[in-house]
């Protein structure tokens, strides 16, 4: 093979292997919303990436045959050619036939190696981590393309992977089936930031979110001073006027029994509208008790387990110490600031 012919099978060697390295880097590191988004909007190509992310098992597979096919390739040919290219010239220089060889192989080697790596491997790399949604909309449509083509080829090797994993007793799982748990988001969100692909706020903002299930209720309680409430024998008016002076839906039974209860303004309204003088104890709705040690990922499960929207934090002593409130509870989950 000539040397102008070896130059362009090796340059194009390199931008395939290249366009295989972006592509697995472009796909991890892509925010799914954003392709969702331009997807919604009549994005083929971005399309094309999600559904990429979707089997990350076999698109990975697909990325690491391409980078391995493009491999041997500058090994067979590439390195071959600009070896028998440097040979003359170096035996001319005075070396022997053998000596020459040996010395235009190792050039040879390094130079089809430094090219590799820095063309085939580190720009695509840096290219795909540094614009991730932008290189996986450029380079989904044509991998899914290659994907499609050897994908009989993808599966086999999947499923021999996944028999050796078996013969030593890991059972391989999906992308998609792979639970996380807070420490790995938070580790994989530190490495985010460090890549540059999330701003400071946003790490802040996604460790708030890792916090708040463990967050205790302590600093959420409404004090015991400030909730708001109606006799248990309160008329539906006197229910509609309290509402109205404080600007709350849902108030608190005080003298209700032993069970805490709580009377929504719109059942005093209904109440109201048919002319009936019930007092607001028949018209209340049992109250949740949570220990106020509880942290909040748990005390929204108990309030929306009990279908209530309030709940009374309570002491190891039994003592009421305050409310909770459900929307509280969830602006918290949902590191919302």
């Amino acid at each position: 093979m000539s040397l102008a012919l070896g130059a362009v099978v090796t340059l194009a060697l390199l931008i395939g292997n290249g366009f295989f390295v972006a592509t697995e880097f472009a796909l991890v590191a892509a925010r799914r919303p954003r392709l969702e988004r331009a997807a919604a909007r009549g994005g083929r190509a971005a399309a094309a990436a999600i559904a990429g992310i979707d089997e990350l098992s076999l698109t990975l597979a697909g990325a690491q045959l391409g980078i391995t096919m493009c491999s041997l390739g500058l090994g067979l040919v590439s390195e071959p050619v600009f070896a028998a290219t440097l040979t003359p010239p170096i035996h001319a220089a005075g070396l022997p036939d053998g000596a020459a060889h040996a010395v235009a192989f190792v050039l040879a080697l390094a130079l089809v190696t430094f090219l590799h790596m820095v063309v085939g491997e580190m720009a695509p790399k840096s290219w795909a981590i540094t614009a991730p949604e932008r290189s996986a909309t450029i380079l989904g449509l044509p991998f899914r393309a290659f994907a499609t083509v050897v994908r009989p080829l993808l599966a086999a090797l999947n499923g021999t992977t996944n028999l050796l994993l078996r013969m030593i007793r890991i059972e391989p799982a999906d992308a998609r089936e792979v639970s996380r748990t807070p420490e790995q988001l938070r580790s994989i969100a530190q490495d985010s930031r460090r890549l540059g692909l999330i701003e400071e706020s946003e790490l802040s903002l996604l460790t708030a979110a890792l916090d708040a299930p463990r967050t205790s209720l302590a600093g959420l309680v409404v004090p015991v001073s400030r909730i708001v409430s109606v006799p248990a024998a309160a008329t539906p008016q006197e229910v509609i006027d309290t509402a109205a002076r404080t600007g709350h839906l849902r108030i608190m039974l005080r003298d209700g029994g032993a069970e805490p209860l709580m009377v929504h303004v719109r059942d005093a309204y209904l109440a109201r509208a048919r002319g009936r003088r019930t007092a607001a104890s028949e018209m209340a709705h049992p109250v949740p008790t949570v220990p106020i040690g509880t942290p909040v990922g748990e005390a929204v499960a108990v309030l929306k387990g009990h279908h209530s929207h309030l709940g009374l934090a309570v002491a190891p002593d039994g003592r009421v110490t305050g409310l909770i409130i459900l929307d509280d509870l969830l602006t918290t989950l949902l590191a919302v600031r």
